[in-house]
């Protein structure tokens, strides 16, 4: 692909997978002990590349003694989610509790408000359907429309626009399902006196796909600034089991099966991951759309999305604003 695709390339973001475990390890080593004044890490989870790669990177740094892991199904949550957990954890011999959340969800109405949100445009929609949430195309001619994908009982699927007000409806009622997960972290962190580790990538962190107080929230972050490429180098390098190194990236957050490009991000995620990185390092469009194999055009819509969600980001990680300043000026 000549002088151009050798410019940028799935090795622009290679990495030394032994240094940078190590690097991390001694992060989450003085983060812990020295910063957070913690015993440990608490680490939710899922099956997916990111909640494993951050177990196996606590486990380097603190050993499985200081390490819990927590799964947390619920209502429309995968097999295959827990299923992996549970075959993560046991590799990595670290000790492990289960709590279904199903019922926190059910008590604050999470699944009346989404089904009321989704029948806002599908009127016939009822607790025998199955959904999810999609965003168009990057080939179509519209940019990021919602949509709602229903899957009646007999199979039988239909692809709905959304209104405005029913998709903050539908995301609103959802996110109950990662703040009451965050809940459930932190109560077995006061109960060990652990940390909260966070598990979101550079790609998550930077567009913003989390919720706030939510999967956002955590005391220590160790992988939020490698691209998702670069948290699998880490996970084969520390090895994390194949099956989950060859899963694809998913939600499971809505009783359909939906991919993380289909609910968020415009391309997969290695793609992504280097649209990501050309916009960084300001390559012009015309060279990442020549090494990803994509349109220039493609590529301008990617930059403009990336525009969007950073925007959105920088609420998700604000802090509090506060009236006046309260630092204690009084200490050196």
């Amino acid at each position: 692909m000549g002088q151009i695709a050798n410019t940028l390339s799935a090795d622009s973001l290679k990495l030394d997978a032994g240094a940078e475990v190590e690097r991390i390890s001694a992060f989450i080593r003085e983060g812990v002990f020295t910063r957070l004044r913690r015993k440990g890490l608490v680490v939710g989870l899922s099956g997916g590349i990111d909640s494993s790669t951050v177990a196996a990177l606590a486990v380097s740094a603190l050993g499985p003694d200081r390490v819990v892991g927590l799964f947390m199904p619920e209502s429309d949550s995968s097999d295959d989610s827990l299923r992996l957990g549970q075959l993560l954890a046991k590799k990595l011999g670290i000790r492990t509790f289960k709590e279904d959340i199903s019922g926190i969800l059910t008590g604050a109405e999470c699944y009346r408000r989404r089904d009321a949100a989704i029948k806002e445009v599908v009127p016939e929609y009822h607790a025998g359907y199955k959904s999810k949430l999609v965003l168009s195309s990057l080939d179509s001619s519209e940019f990021r429309i919602s949509y709602v994908v229903v899957q009646s009982p007999d199979g039988a699927q239909i692809k709905v626009r959304l209104t405005g007000d029913a998709f903050m409806a539908l995301v609103a009622a959802t996110n109950f399902k990662q703040r009451a997960r965050k809940m459930m972290e932190y109560y077995y962190a006061d109960r060990f006196l652990y940390a909260v580790a966070g598990t979101p990538n550079r790609l998550e962190y930077d567009q913003g796909f989390f919720v706030k107080n939510g999967d956002g929230s955590a005391d220590i972050k160790p992988i939020a600034h490698l691209y998702k490429s670069q948290v699998y180098q880490l996970a084969a390098f520390l090895g994390v089991p194949d099956e989950i190194l060859t899963r694809p990236p998913t939600t499971d957050t809505y009783s359909l099966a939906q991919s993380q490009e289909e609910f968020y991000f415009s391309l997969p995620f290695d793609k992504m991951d280097l649209c990501l990185y050309g916009k960084n390092h300001k390559l012009p469009a015309t060279e990442v759309a020549e090494a990803l194999g994509l349109t220039e055009a493609q590529v301008w819509r990617v930059y403009r999305d990336i525009d969007a969600k950073r925007a959105v980001a920088r609420y998700l990680n604000m802090e509090a604003l506060l009236a006046q300043s309260i630092r204690d000026t009084s200490v050196s």
